[in-house]
């Protein structure tokens, strides 16, 4: 047990490392976005949003291609991109882009 919890301390990815304490400090960005769930669609802002997206999909990136692998940033940014998606669509909705589209299809 001491000598797999050493092995982690010294890893390429352990808490001596960039490698972790970035995706734990990124991990507030996911908090934050679950908490926003509970406020109107109308607080949202689209091009905040929008910039997370890409943000979080250009990190989903990194955490894959950076050596060694970073699945704690990637696992992070999953779910922000996840979070941030559906904060998206409810802005989408709320500007009536989505309804809109349902709209029309239902006409034909």
């Amino acid at each position: 047990m001491a000598s797999s919890f050493r092995a982690f301390l010294n890893s390429p990815v352990g808490p001596k490392t960039t490698h972790f304490w970035g995706p734990v400090a990124n991990w507030g960005f996911v908090l934050a976005g679950l908490v926003d769930m509970k406020k109107p669609p109308e607080m949202i802002s689209g091009n905040m949003t929008t910039a997370m997206c890409v943000y979080s999909a250009l990190f989903m990136r990194f955490a894959w291609m950076v050596q060694p692998r970073n699945y704690l940033l990637l696992a992070c940014h999953v779910s922000n991109e996840t979070v941030q998606l559906y904060h998206l669509s409810r802005w989408a909705r709320a500007q009536g882009y989505l309804s809109e589209k349902k709209e029309e299809a239902l006409s034909q």
